[in-house]
Protein backbone atom coordinates (compact mmCIF):
# COMPACT_ATOMS: atom_id res chain seq x y z
CA UNK A 1 0.00 0.00 0.00
CA UNK A 2 3.39 2.34 0.87
CA UNK A 3 4.34 1.38 -2.25
CA UNK A 4 1.61 2.37 -4.68
CA UNK A 5 0.98 5.64 -2.65
CA UNK A 6 4.71 6.89 -3.42
CA UNK A 7 3.90 5.67 -6.79
CA UNK A 8 0.88 7.85 -7.06
CA UNK A 9 2.57 10.46 -5.55
CA UNK A 10 5.65 10.74 -7.99
CA UNK A 11 2.99 10.14 -11.09
CA UNK A 12 1.64 12.98 -10.00
CA UNK A 13 4.45 15.43 -9.15
CA UNK A 14 5.60 14.61 -13.04
CA UNK A 15 2.40 15.72 -14.54
CA UNK A 16 2.25 18.95 -16.47
CA UNK A 17 -0.05 21.07 -15.15
CA UNK A 18 -4.03 20.38 -16.34
CA UNK A 19 -2.76 17.32 -17.34
CA UNK A 20 -5.63 15.80 -16.17
CA UNK A 21 -8.19 17.67 -18.47
CA UNK A 22 -6.43 16.04 -21.32
CA UNK A 23 -8.49 14.23 -24.09
CA UNK A 24 -5.78 12.99 -26.55
CA UNK A 25 -6.97 12.60 -30.25
CA UNK A 26 -4.09 9.34 -31.41
CA UNK A 27 -2.71 8.60 -34.54
CA UNK A 28 -1.80 4.92 -34.65
CA UNK A 29 1.86 5.02 -36.25
CA UNK A 30 2.01 0.87 -36.46
CA UNK A 31 -0.48 -1.53 -37.34
CA UNK A 32 -1.00 -4.81 -38.30
CA UNK A 33 -4.10 -5.80 -40.50
CA UNK A 34 -3.59 -9.37 -40.38
CA UNK A 35 -1.66 -11.98 -38.57
CA UNK A 36 1.70 -13.84 -38.85
CA UNK A 37 -0.81 -16.16 -40.52
CA UNK A 38 -2.48 -13.46 -42.74
CA UNK A 39 -5.62 -13.60 -40.63
CA UNK A 40 -7.81 -10.86 -39.79
CA UNK A 41 -10.91 -9.39 -37.40
CA UNK A 42 -11.51 -7.43 -40.38
CA UNK A 43 -12.37 -3.73 -41.21
CA UNK A 44 -15.40 -3.72 -38.78
CA UNK A 45 -13.88 -4.70 -35.50
CA UNK A 46 -10.85 -2.31 -36.62
CA UNK A 47 -13.21 0.56 -36.89
CA UNK A 48 -15.35 -0.09 -34.01
CA UNK A 49 -11.92 -0.39 -31.97
CA UNK A 50 -9.79 2.46 -33.57
CA UNK A 51 -13.22 4.78 -32.37
CA UNK A 52 -13.30 3.59 -28.96
CA UNK A 53 -10.03 4.41 -28.52
CA UNK A 54 -9.93 7.85 -29.86
CA UNK A 55 -8.11 7.28 -32.78
CA UNK A 56 -8.39 9.38 -35.95
CA UNK A 57 -5.65 8.18 -38.12
CA UNK A 58 -4.19 4.88 -38.30
CA UNK A 59 -1.10 3.76 -40.54
CA UNK A 60 -2.01 0.16 -41.69
CA UNK A 61 0.09 -2.70 -43.48
CA UNK A 62 0.18 -6.35 -43.64
CA UNK A 63 2.58 -8.60 -42.32
CA UNK A 64 5.68 -9.32 -44.49
CA UNK A 65 5.95 -13.17 -43.36
CA UNK A 66 3.67 -16.11 -43.53
CA UNK A 67 4.15 -18.60 -40.35
CA UNK A 68 4.35 -22.03 -41.71
CA UNK A 69 2.67 -24.80 -40.14
CA UNK A 70 4.88 -27.96 -40.09
CA UNK A 71 3.50 -31.22 -41.50
CA UNK A 72 5.52 -32.39 -38.16
CA UNK A 73 3.62 -30.30 -36.26
CA UNK A 74 -0.01 -31.71 -34.39
CA UNK A 75 -0.97 -28.92 -33.38
CA UNK A 76 -1.48 -25.43 -35.35
CA UNK A 77 0.76 -22.68 -33.76
CA UNK A 78 -0.66 -19.17 -32.43
CA UNK A 79 2.14 -17.22 -33.43
CA UNK A 80 5.77 -16.73 -35.26
CA UNK A 81 7.42 -18.14 -31.85
CA UNK A 82 5.14 -20.89 -31.44
CA UNK A 83 7.27 -23.55 -32.54
CA UNK A 84 10.22 -24.34 -34.75
CA UNK A 85 8.92 -24.49 -38.18
CA UNK A 86 9.81 -21.35 -40.93
CA UNK A 87 8.14 -18.18 -41.50
CA UNK A 88 8.38 -17.20 -45.47
CA UNK A 89 7.98 -13.40 -47.42
CA UNK A 90 4.63 -13.84 -48.42
CA UNK A 91 3.84 -10.50 -50.95
CA UNK A 92 -0.08 -10.95 -50.74
CA UNK A 93 -0.07 -9.51 -47.79
CA UNK A 94 -0.60 -6.16 -49.30
CA UNK A 95 -3.32 -7.03 -51.79
CA UNK A 96 -5.39 -8.15 -48.62
CA UNK A 97 -4.85 -4.69 -47.14
CA UNK A 98 -6.02 -2.99 -50.57
CA UNK A 99 -9.06 -5.19 -50.77
CA UNK A 100 -9.85 -4.13 -47.53
CA UNK A 101 -9.53 -0.52 -47.98
CA UNK A 102 -10.93 -0.31 -51.44
CA UNK A 103 -14.59 -1.41 -49.86
CA UNK A 104 -14.85 1.41 -47.23
CA UNK A 105 -16.71 4.74 -47.71
CA UNK A 106 -14.37 7.17 -49.00
CA UNK A 107 -15.19 8.69 -45.33
CA UNK A 108 -13.58 5.67 -43.77
CA UNK A 109 -10.64 5.44 -46.69
CA UNK A 110 -9.17 8.70 -44.99
CA UNK A 111 -8.43 7.57 -42.22
CA UNK A 112 -5.79 5.17 -42.53
CA UNK A 113 -2.30 5.33 -44.48
CA UNK A 114 -1.12 1.87 -46.15
CA UNK A 115 2.27 1.14 -45.93
CA UNK A 116 3.87 -1.40 -48.38
CA UNK A 117 5.53 -4.51 -47.29
CA UNK A 118 5.22 -7.78 -48.79
CA UNK A 119 8.58 -8.04 -49.99
CA UNK A 120 12.01 -9.79 -49.29
CA UNK A 121 14.28 -7.25 -48.01
CA UNK A 122 17.06 -9.40 -49.12
CA UNK A 123 16.17 -9.91 -52.71
CA UNK A 124 17.21 -6.85 -54.96
CA UNK A 125 14.01 -7.20 -56.93
CA UNK A 126 12.15 -6.01 -54.14
CA UNK A 127 12.98 -2.51 -55.12
CA UNK A 128 10.82 -3.14 -58.91
CA UNK A 129 8.26 -5.15 -57.35
CA UNK A 130 7.12 -2.17 -55.15
CA UNK A 131 7.41 -0.18 -58.24
CA UNK A 132 4.46 -2.36 -60.05
CA UNK A 133 3.02 -2.39 -56.79
CA UNK A 134 2.60 1.45 -57.03
CA UNK A 135 1.42 1.17 -60.77
CA UNK A 136 -1.24 -1.53 -59.65
CA UNK A 137 -2.97 0.94 -56.76
CA UNK A 138 -2.22 4.49 -57.66
CA UNK A 139 -2.24 6.85 -55.32
CA UNK A 140 -2.87 4.12 -52.37
CA UNK A 141 0.35 3.67 -50.71
CA UNK A 142 1.76 6.19 -48.63
CA UNK A 143 4.46 4.42 -47.46
CA UNK A 144 6.83 1.21 -46.92
CA UNK A 145 7.12 -1.25 -43.75
CA UNK A 146 7.00 -2.61 -41.15
CA UNK A 147 10.21 -4.09 -42.88
CA UNK A 148 11.48 -6.76 -40.89
CA UNK A 149 15.25 -6.67 -40.41
CA UNK A 150 16.80 -7.66 -37.24
CA UNK A 151 13.92 -9.10 -35.26
CA UNK A 152 14.87 -11.10 -32.40
CA UNK A 153 14.03 -14.94 -33.06
CA UNK A 154 11.96 -14.20 -35.95
CA UNK A 155 15.13 -13.69 -38.15
CA UNK A 156 16.60 -17.09 -36.96
CA UNK A 157 12.71 -18.65 -38.48
CA UNK A 158 12.80 -16.90 -41.17
CA UNK A 159 13.61 -18.89 -44.81
CA UNK A 160 16.54 -17.53 -46.68
CA UNK A 161 19.48 -14.89 -45.96
CA UNK A 162 19.33 -12.92 -42.86
CA UNK A 163 17.84 -9.43 -43.79
CA UNK A 164 19.78 -6.01 -42.63
CA UNK A 165 18.37 -2.74 -42.81
CA UNK A 166 22.18 -1.83 -45.10
CA UNK A 167 22.09 -4.24 -47.49
CA UNK A 168 21.96 -3.70 -51.16
CA UNK A 169 18.24 -4.31 -51.31
CA UNK A 170 17.38 -2.29 -49.17
CA UNK A 171 19.67 0.15 -50.46
CA UNK A 172 17.81 0.37 -53.49
CA UNK A 173 14.12 0.71 -51.68
CA UNK A 174 15.67 3.50 -49.76
CA UNK A 175 16.32 5.53 -53.14
CA UNK A 176 12.76 4.39 -54.41
CA UNK A 177 11.52 5.64 -51.40
CA UNK A 178 12.86 9.15 -51.18
CA UNK A 179 12.33 9.02 -55.08
CA UNK A 180 8.18 8.50 -54.56
CA UNK A 181 8.49 10.64 -51.03
CA UNK A 182 7.50 7.98 -49.05
CA UNK A 183 8.72 7.31 -45.54
CA UNK A 184 9.98 3.68 -44.16
CA UNK A 185 8.87 1.85 -41.18
CA UNK A 186 11.67 -0.40 -40.18
CA UNK A 187 12.38 -2.60 -37.68
CA UNK A 188 16.06 -3.15 -36.44
CA UNK A 189 16.89 -4.57 -33.23
CA UNK A 190 19.81 -2.68 -32.18
CA UNK A 191 21.51 -5.30 -30.50
CA UNK A 192 21.16 -8.98 -30.05
CA UNK A 193 19.11 -10.94 -26.92
CA UNK A 194 22.13 -11.02 -24.78
CA UNK A 195 24.76 -8.52 -25.97
CA UNK A 196 24.80 -5.56 -23.64
CA UNK A 197 26.11 -3.63 -26.22
CA UNK A 198 24.56 -1.79 -29.40
CA UNK A 199 25.93 -4.67 -31.23
CA UNK A 200 23.75 -3.95 -34.74
CA UNK A 201 24.05 -0.05 -34.12
CA UNK A 202 25.64 0.45 -37.81
CA UNK A 203 22.42 -1.26 -39.57
CA UNK A 204 20.40 1.17 -38.99
CA UNK A 205 23.13 4.04 -38.99
CA UNK A 206 24.52 3.58 -42.41
CA UNK A 207 21.33 4.01 -44.06
CA UNK A 208 20.27 7.23 -42.08
CA UNK A 209 23.37 8.59 -42.74
CA UNK A 210 24.21 7.62 -46.36
CA UNK A 211 19.50 8.44 -47.08
CA UNK A 212 19.19 12.01 -45.86
CA UNK A 213 16.12 12.24 -48.39
CA UNK A 214 14.48 9.16 -46.70
CA UNK A 215 12.41 9.84 -44.20
CA UNK A 216 13.07 6.52 -41.17
CA UNK A 217 10.73 5.60 -38.61
CA UNK A 218 12.23 3.02 -36.35
CA UNK A 219 10.37 0.98 -34.78
CA UNK A 220 10.48 0.54 -30.98
CA UNK A 221 13.76 2.73 -31.05
CA UNK A 222 15.60 -0.79 -31.93
CA UNK A 223 13.97 -2.81 -28.95
CA UNK A 224 12.15 -5.44 -28.21
CA UNK A 225 10.18 -7.40 -25.37
CA UNK A 226 12.68 -10.26 -26.36
CA UNK A 227 15.42 -8.54 -25.79
CA UNK A 228 14.13 -6.97 -22.06
CA UNK A 229 13.26 -10.80 -21.13
CA UNK A 230 16.99 -11.02 -21.22
CA UNK A 231 18.63 -7.64 -20.19
CA UNK A 232 15.44 -5.89 -18.41
CA UNK A 233 16.84 -2.53 -20.22
CA UNK A 234 19.47 -1.51 -22.66
CA UNK A 235 20.96 1.34 -20.44
CA UNK A 236 22.66 2.39 -23.81
CA UNK A 237 19.85 2.45 -25.75
CA UNK A 238 18.68 6.74 -24.30
CA UNK A 239 22.04 7.97 -25.31
CA UNK A 240 22.13 6.72 -28.46
CA UNK A 241 18.99 7.56 -30.00
CA UNK A 242 19.62 11.22 -28.39
CA UNK A 243 22.96 10.62 -30.10
CA UNK A 244 20.79 9.76 -33.36
CA UNK A 245 18.08 12.19 -33.18
CA UNK A 246 21.00 15.20 -33.15
CA UNK A 247 22.95 13.89 -35.95
CA UNK A 248 20.50 12.86 -38.36
CA UNK A 249 17.10 14.86 -38.46
CA UNK A 250 15.47 12.00 -41.29
CA UNK A 251 14.71 9.74 -38.37
CA UNK A 252 11.78 9.55 -36.19
CA UNK A 253 11.11 6.77 -33.39
CA UNK A 254 7.66 4.66 -33.14
CA UNK A 255 6.74 4.61 -29.84
CA UNK A 256 5.70 1.10 -29.35
CA UNK A 257 5.10 -1.02 -26.89
CA UNK A 258 8.28 -2.75 -25.93
CA UNK A 259 9.39 1.28 -25.73
CA UNK A 260 6.66 2.13 -22.94
CA UNK A 261 8.08 -0.40 -20.22
CA UNK A 262 11.23 0.06 -19.06
CA UNK A 263 11.63 3.09 -20.83
CA UNK A 264 9.42 5.83 -20.78
CA UNK A 265 7.78 4.05 -17.94
CA UNK A 266 9.36 2.98 -14.44
CA UNK A 267 7.87 -0.16 -12.41
CA UNK A 268 5.81 2.09 -10.66
CA UNK A 269 4.12 3.82 -13.65
CA UNK A 270 6.23 7.06 -13.53
CA UNK A 271 7.39 9.01 -16.03
CA UNK A 272 10.99 8.76 -16.33
CA UNK A 273 12.38 12.35 -16.50
CA UNK A 274 15.39 11.66 -18.59
CA UNK A 275 12.98 10.88 -21.87
CA UNK A 276 10.64 12.92 -21.13
CA UNK A 277 13.48 15.48 -21.67
CA UNK A 278 14.46 13.80 -24.63
CA UNK A 279 11.11 14.23 -26.49
CA UNK A 280 10.92 17.94 -25.30
CA UNK A 281 14.31 17.86 -27.08
CA UNK A 282 12.82 16.18 -29.71
CA UNK A 283 9.20 17.26 -30.28
CA UNK A 284 8.27 16.36 -33.58
CA UNK A 285 10.35 13.39 -33.98
CA UNK A 286 8.34 10.86 -31.64
CA UNK A 287 5.25 8.89 -32.69
CA UNK A 288 2.78 6.32 -31.38
CA UNK A 289 1.78 2.59 -32.83
CA UNK A 290 -0.09 -0.35 -31.12
CA UNK A 291 1.43 -2.78 -33.12
CA UNK A 292 -1.14 -4.91 -33.11
CA UNK A 293 -1.59 -7.66 -35.44
CA UNK A 294 -4.62 -8.88 -37.16
CA UNK A 295 -6.68 -8.50 -33.67
CA UNK A 296 -8.00 -5.36 -32.38
CA UNK A 297 -9.36 -5.04 -28.97
CA UNK A 298 -6.11 -3.76 -27.25
CA UNK A 299 -5.66 -1.05 -29.55
CA UNK A 300 -7.55 1.19 -26.51
CA UNK A 301 -4.95 -0.48 -23.94
CA UNK A 302 -1.99 0.07 -26.00
CA UNK A 303 -2.76 3.81 -27.33
CA UNK A 304 -4.08 5.16 -23.21
CA UNK A 305 -0.94 3.21 -21.73
CA UNK A 306 1.21 5.99 -22.87
CA UNK A 307 -1.36 8.62 -21.08
CA UNK A 308 0.98 9.14 -18.29
CA UNK A 309 3.76 9.85 -20.29
CA UNK A 310 1.85 12.02 -22.19
CA UNK A 311 0.76 13.94 -19.29
CA UNK A 312 4.45 14.63 -18.35
CA UNK A 313 5.09 16.70 -21.44
CA UNK A 314 3.89 20.27 -22.60
CA UNK A 315 0.36 19.84 -23.88
CA UNK A 316 1.42 21.09 -27.50
CA UNK A 317 4.45 18.27 -27.76
CA UNK A 318 2.02 16.03 -25.90
CA UNK A 319 -0.47 16.68 -28.99
CA UNK A 320 2.30 16.17 -31.70
CA UNK A 321 3.24 12.71 -30.00
CA UNK A 322 -0.19 11.19 -29.82
CA UNK A 323 -1.15 12.58 -33.11
CA UNK A 324 -0.03 15.22 -35.32
CA UNK A 325 4.13 13.82 -35.94
CA UNK A 326 2.95 10.61 -38.19
CA UNK A 327 0.62 12.99 -40.33
CA UNK A 328 3.32 15.03 -40.69
CA UNK A 329 5.88 12.00 -41.94
CA UNK A 330 3.72 11.03 -44.64
CA UNK A 331 3.50 12.23 -48.04
CA UNK A 332 2.52 15.75 -48.71
CA UNK A 333 -0.37 14.71 -50.46
CA UNK A 334 -1.68 11.78 -48.21
CA UNK A 335 -2.09 14.73 -45.41
CA UNK A 336 -5.36 15.32 -44.07
CA UNK A 337 -6.72 17.90 -45.53
CA UNK A 338 -4.68 17.53 -49.31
Amino acid sequence: MIARALACLLLSSCLHPAAQARDYRYSDAHLHYVDFFQETEGMPALLKAMDAAGVEQSMISGVSVAKKWHEDEPKRPRYYAGDDADAYWYSATDVYVAAALQKLTPAQRSRFHPFLTGFNPVDKNAASHIERMLELYPGLWQGIGEVFTRHDDLTALTSGDTPRANNEAMTRIYHLAAEHDLPVLLHSNITSKRERNPLYLAEIEEPLRNHPHTRFIWAHAGSSMEIHRHQTQMDFLLPVLSRLLADYPNLYVDLSWSVLRPYLLDEHGVPRKAWVELVERFPERFMLGSDVVGRFDSIGEQMHGFKPFLDALPQEVARKVARDNFLAVLPKAAKPGN
